[in-house]
């Protein structure tokens, strides 16, 4: 299992180290060249989101990506990874497209900037247990539609959820020792990669 992850801004290394722990293979996507490479799944991590977009357009990586995560590339998205995969977003600031592949409505810097960052314990389907959480300048989920399931929420809002082959939290699992949801990412991309081999199978 080989996981890509876009490596421009914000925690990649720390996903890295959680996934590498899980027995995934990773690489970094820094420029369209490291796109050509076999993959299974993709990363977006938290950072800026307006920089993000903007390297991605420059970067001519902005097509290519969207195209593959709307061909059902598995795909997790922390923080501004949320934001860039959302199809509405209530108070947009760039000027760029998004990916907007995820039928959810998302508010950005919902908590405020860095002073409204805090960290809480809460509840996530399936975990069995509270986990761990940390919010930096994050956004939240104000709705969600058809087909999307809801995996968390905080205080009243939605702060993770699910599209298919596409998993977005508004909090920084990565910053902490959990694997919980991590692993669920790594059991979408091997569910993804059996169906694959199947269909290719079947041809």
């Amino acid at each position: 299992m080989k996981i890509a992850i876009l490596s421009l801004q914000g925690a990649f290394i720390e996903h890295a180290r959680i996934l590498q722990r899980l027995g995934a293979e990773t690489f970094e996507i820094r420029q369209a060249s490291d796109w050509d490479r076999q993959k299974d799944a993709l990363v977006i991590p938290g950072g800026e989101s307006t920089v993000i977009l903007k390297l991605l357009h420059e970067l001519n990586l902005f097509q290519s990506v969207r195209r593959a995560i709307a061909g059902g590339l598995p795909v997790f998205g922390t923080c501004a990874g949320l934001i860039l995969l959302s199809r509405h977003l209530l108070n947009p600031r760039s000027p760029y497209e998004r990916i907007g592949t995820m039928d959810i409505t998302t508010c950005r810097n919902a908590y405020g900037r860095q002073l409204g960052s805090f960290f809480t314990v809460h509840d996530f389907k399936g975990a069995g247990h509270p986990l761990p959480m940390s919010f930096i300048r994050a956004p939240y989920i104000e709705k969600v539609g058809d087909g999307v399931e809801v995996l968390a929420e905080v205080d009243g809002h939605i702060v993770a959820a699910r599209q298919g082959n596409q998993l977005v939290t508004a909090f920084h699992p990565e910053l902490n020792d959990e694997t919980f949801i991590h692993q669920l990412f790594v059991d979408m991309v091997r569910e993804s990669v059996s169906s694959k081999r199947g269909s290719d199978i079947g041809k």
